[in-house]
């Protein structure tokens, strides 16, 4: 039996969650559920449920090699999705198999995602980026049956792993004509054989087993189920409705850069699909490849990373400088500041909202910056969806005030993605918004952020047993990271419990807040705070490479190795700069002392970055311990 597809005419009232407060702190919210749970089914009919519903509907847009786009429609992708599926149960995987795949955010990726889930497999993202020994873990640990790389380099890399992967039976190529041989071999097999494969899948099956980032150690295998996926999109595409149900005549559409082996490009993929939402895909995040296809896709809404949103705004104050209307653009990002935090003050009734001046101070710099902001990501999008880490009021109210709206959520690999969401209409710049409907936002006697609803994992996988192993904390996922709730059950988070620094002199230091507003200049590129046990706080930085270049040809100095430029007076006053900024955040006691700039960045392939870009901070500490102790010498 297929799982049931509802599309409301009308956005949900929103209903606050409902919070509980202990001793005049707010411990617990709850919001209401906007989405019946799914009782039968899996996200293997989803392709045919969209197709028997509304087959000339445009689900999806293909990037063609000349660089257009040909559209999609349901029927075409449920037909494409049902013969991979054949292929896969020709080459003899059967229900409950993993299948990996390695490859950058393309179509074939959802393609091959979907036709696994038709054919009752369970799918394995791998980074593209993964080194031989992450790749072999994470397919010994899975025990995949085959993997799906993208070209012949993975290919190379997982072939040279091969003799310590006894169960792997495949390995195939995008670039190597995969999918259409997969649809050959099946050619022969039945519709059926895919039909009684969707039909033996439940909701508490097991969809895909998505391994962490692993900052501390191995990586490892959250066990999420299509439940678990159902939960989520159904719930964030019901609360975000002006986003993924499109209110105006202009259909909804998005274009993916986000990586499809890390959950937030997942859930955007699979609510895309839920909702009928036009997706493209687009693997390159150099800015003028993604621009293009930006202009090309033109997309309504766009899901981004803060760093994203930070690299776009800083781009264009380095055009302004370049162009001489360095002041002019500062003001205008004034404006839209000043005009994102009255929105925000009127919709929560703290203030009138922006007011004759700042609406006309708006307009004027509306078709000199804001437009022109909005024309480099395709013209048409009005919202942006943003997670992975916090986005800050600046930022927020700036492309507020920008003309987008802007959604911040805050989840993990565990939570499917969201596990907080802004509401419409209802922004708190510097929160991750309400709980997800139908979900529970606890925090701890110590202040940690602990999580329930239907979107929580199952556990970590067990390679022993091949099923879950539950969350210690059994109702509850205890999250790692420290947080606060507000009387509208707003979630502010604060640090990671585990990285809180403690100086010599007792002060608790929470890094990441710091950390993110260093990496908010355009000229710092990654950012680590240090001091503990220390007697005071202090920071690694390094440079951005095109904030950098802009810096070098502003100022006549291109050519000069970076090994002087980071002892240069100047450009150590700019980033300077980022320390007062940053410091404006804390304490005199938890501010940065001292800092200094490395010539080298932190890079994955050094081991210092995580796949999902997370600071490895052991790995930081141990290769870069002579410089970290120079900032305590006297």
């Amino acid at each position: 039996m297929s799982v049931s597809h509802s599309v409301p005419t009308a956005p949900p009232a929103l209903v606050p969650p409902r919070t509980t407060a202990v001793d005049g702190t707010v411990r617990e919210a709850h919001a209401p559920s906007l989405a019946p749970p799914v009782r039968q089914g899996s996200l293997g009919d989803l392709p045919f449920l969209n197709a028997a519903e509304a087959p000339l509907d445009v689900v999806l847009g293909r990037r063609q090699h000349d660089g257009t786009w040909r559209d999609v429609t349901a029927a075409a992708f449920a037909a494409e999705v049902a013969c991979v599926a054949k292929g896969l149960i020709a080459q003899g995987l059967q229900a409950g198999d993993r299948l990996a795949i390695m490859a950058r955010t393309r179509y074939e990726w959802t393609l091959l995602d979907c036709a696994a889930w038709a054919a009752g497999l369970v799918t394995v993202p791998v980074y593209p980026t993964s080194s031989a020994l992450q790749v072999r873990w994470i397919l010994q640990d899975s025990g995949a049956a085959a993997i799906a790389v993208e070209g012949a380099e993975q290919a190379a890399l997982v072939e040279g792993e091969r003799a310590q992967l006894p169960r792997l039976a495949h390995v195939w190529q995008f670039d190597d004509g995969c999918i259409p041989h997969l649809m050959a071999t099946g050619r022969p097999l039945p519709d059926a054989a895919v039909t009684e494969r969707r039909a033996a899948r439940r909701p508490e099956d097991l969809a895909t087993l998505v391994y962490t980032s692993g900052t501390t150690g191995r990586p490892k295998g959250c066990v999420l189920t299509h439940a678990n996926f159902f939960a989520e999109v159904d719930n964030t595409t019901e609360l975000l409705h002006p986003v993924f149900k499109s209110v105006t005549k202009e259909p909804a559409s998005t274009l993916l850069f986000l990586p499809l082996s890390h959950i937030f490009g997942r859930m955007v993929a699979v609510g895309c699909l839920r909702a009928r939402v036009r997706l493209g895909h687009t693997p390159s995040l150099r800015t003028e490849e993604l621009r293009a296809d930006l202009e090309g896709f033109r997309p309504t809404f766009l899901p981004a990373i803060p760093y994203v949103l930070e690299k776009i705004y800083n781009n264009g104050r380095a055009t302004a400088e370049r162009l001489g209307r360095a002041a002019a653009y500062d003001r205008a990002a004034a404006v839209a500041r000043e005009y994102g935090e009255a929105v925000e003050a009127g919709r929560h009734g703290t203030g009138p909202g922006p007011g004759v001046r700042l609406r006309a101070e708006r307009a004027l710099y509306d078709p000199l910056v804001y437009r022109k902001l909005r024309a480099a990501l395709g013209g048409r999008v009005r919202y942006v969806l943003t997670g992975g880490s916090p986005l800050g009021r600046r930022l927020g109210a700036f492309y507020t005030g920008a003309g987008m709206e802007v959604f911040e959520g805050y989840g993990l690999t565990e939570t499917t993605a969201a596990a907080t969401v802004t509401p419409p209409l209802r922004p708190k710049l510097g929160t991750v918004g309400w709980p997800l409907p139908g979900s529970r936002v606890r925090i701890a006697d110590d202040g940690e952020v602990l999580l329930a609803g239907g979107h929580i994992f199952q556990g970590y996988w067990d390679a022993e047993r091949g099923a879950a192993v539950p969350p210690a904390a059994g109702e509850w996922f205890a999250t790692g990271d420290l947080g606060a709730l507000d009387a509208e059950g707003y979630l502010t988070i604060t640090g990671r419990k585990k990285e809180l620094l403690i100086t010599s002199g007792g002060k608790n230091v929470a890094p990441a807040p710091l950390e993110d507003r260093l990496r908010a200049h355009p000229l710092v590129g990654q950012a680590i705070v240090v001091g503990d046990d220390r007697p005071y706080v202090a920071a690694l930085l390094t440079l951005e490479p095109e904030g950098l270049a802009h810096w070098q040809k502003m100022r006549g100095m291109e050519g000069v190795p970076v090994e002087e430029l980071v002892c240069d007076a100047g450009l150590r006053a700019d980033v300077q700069e980022a320390v007062d900024e940053a410091n404006r955040l804390v304490s005199r006691a938890e501010s940065i002392r001292r800092f200094a700039v490395l010539p080298v960045d932190f890079t994955e392939e050094a081991g210092h970055l995580t796949p999902s870009l997370k600071l490895r901070r052991a790995v930081i500490a141990r290769d870069f311990a002579e410089q970290i102790e120079e900032l305590y010498e006297r």
